[in-house]
C-alpha cells in the first residue's frame, strides 16, 4: 500500500458516542482532499466500548486504524504516540468530540500546499467559557510569552496540520512532561494560523477540570522556563535586604529610646511567614527535581496493548521493542 499523503491523529478517551458522528463528517472530507489517507485513533485507556466502535467502522473503511494503550497515559502522550505511527506527508491532529470542525482540514491542506509547514487552528470565540476561565487563559499566554523560551500564538491549540519535516523533529523529543503547544512552537518552521469557531461538544463531558488545566499550565511554564526557580532567588534577596533594614531600625531605636518588652505575637507571625516562604520555594524546586527524576528513569512514554489496521503495519524501527505487545 502506498504511503498516505494525509494522516489524521485522533486521541480518544471514553468517546464511544462520538466515533460514528465524527467519521460521518470526517471521511468524506478526506476523500475529497486525496484518495491516499489514513485515520489513526489513539485509544488512551478507554473504559467504555470506544475501541469496539472503531473496529466496527474499520470493517467498512480499512484506512482507519487504532493504537490502544494498556492504561490511560494522558492526551499529550497520546499525541506523541500518534506522531510515532502516522505515515503521511502531512499529519493533522484533532479531537474526537467535533469541537474541532473536520471541514477546516481542507483549509489546512490548502495552506500546507502554499508552503506552510505548520498550520494551526486559532479559536476566535471563547464565549462558551466562564469569565474566570477566559481570564486565566489570557494570563497564561501572557506569562508564557513573557517568561518562556518562545511565544505562543493565543488561541492556538492541538488542532493543526504538521508537515512530515516537523513530525520527524517532534518524534525525536522524548521528554516525559510534555507540553505539545510549546513543542510545536519550539521546533519552528514556517507557520500560519487559521481562525475557527469551536463547536459544541456532541456527546459526553470534557475531561479537563480547572485543576487539571492549572496543572497543565504549570507544566507548560516549567517545561520552557526556569523563571519559577529564579524568582525565589529574587524573593530571598529582597527578604534579606528587609531583614538588614529592620535590624538597623531596631538598633537605632534601641539607642534612642531604649528596649521595649519583647512581643510574642510578632515573633510567631514572623516565624510562620518565613517558614511559609521557605516551604513554597522548596515546593517549586521539588517540582523541577520531580521532572528530572521522571526523565532519568527512562521509562517508555506509553505501552501499547493492541494495534489495529494501518497502525499495526508501522515499521518496527519507529516503535521501540518494549512498546510492542500485540498486533491485530
Amino acid at each position: 500500500m502506498a504511503s498516505p499523503q494525509l494522516s489524521v491523529i485522533i486521541p480518544v478517551h471514553n468517546e464511544s458516542a462520538n466515533i460514528a458522528p465524527l467519521c460521518e463528517r470526517l471521511l468524506p472530507i478526506l476523500s475529497r482532499i486525496t484518495s491516499v489517507w489514513e485515520v489513526i485513533f489513539i485509544d488512551d485507556g478507554s473504559r467504555d466500548d470506544t475501541l469496539d466502535k472503531i473496529k466496527e467502522i474499520r470493517r467498512a473503511e480499512p484506512r482507519i486504524g487504532a493504537v490502544s494503550f494498556s492504561r490511560n497515559f494522558g492526551k499529550e502522550i497520546a499525541i506523541a504516540a500518534g506522531l510515532d505511527h502516522a505515515q503521511g506527508e502531512a499529519v493533522v491532529i484533532m479531537d474526537a468530540d467535533l469541537q474541532h470542525p473536520p471541514e477546516m482540514i481542507e483549509t489546512f491542506v490548502e495552506r500546507w500546499r502554499d508552503g506552510y509547514l505548520m498550520v494551526y487552528g486559532q479559536r476566535t470565540d471563547r464565549s462558551d467559557e466562564t469569565r474566570v476561565k477566559r481570564g486565566f487563559a489570557h494570563l497564561f499566554y501572557q506569562l508564557f510569552s513573557r517568561f518562556g523560551e518562545i511565544g505562543l500564538p493565543e488561541g492556538a491549540g492541538d488542532f493543526r496540520l504538521i508537515d512530515r519535516k516537523g513530525v520527524e523533529v517532534l518524534r525525536t523529543l522524548g521528554e516525559k512532561a510534555r507540553f505539545s503547544k510549546g513543542l510545536y512552537a519550539w521546533i519552528g518552521f514556517k507557520a500560519t494560523g487559521v481562525p475557527f469557531v469551536v463547536e459544541e461538544r456532541q456527546f459526553g463531558n470534557s475531561k479537563w477540570s480547572f485543576r487539571t488545566l492549572f496543572r497543565f499550565a504549570f507544566d507548560g511554564i516549567a517545561a520552557f522556563s526556569t523563571v519559577p526557580l529564579r524568582i525565589w532567588t529574587y524573593i530571598g534577596f529582597l527578604i534579606s535586604i528587609l531583614s538588614i533594614a529592620t535590624a538597623v531600625f531596631f538598633v537605632i531605636r534601641t539607642l534612642l529610646f531604649g528596649t521595649d518588652l519583647p512581643g510574642f505575637p510578632s515573633l510567631i507571625v514572623s516565624i510562620m511567614f518565613f517558614s511559609g516562604i521557605q516551604l513554597m520555594s522548596l515546593g517549586v524546586v521539588g517540582e523541577y527535581v520531580g521532572r528530572i527524576f521522571a526523565e532519568v528513569k527512562r521509562r517508555p512514554l506509553y505501552v501499547v496493548a493492541e494495534r489495529i489496521g494501518g497502525a499495526a503495519e508501522v515499521s518496527s524501527d519507529l516503535v521501540p521493542e518494549n512498546y510492542r505487545m500485540r498486533r491485530a
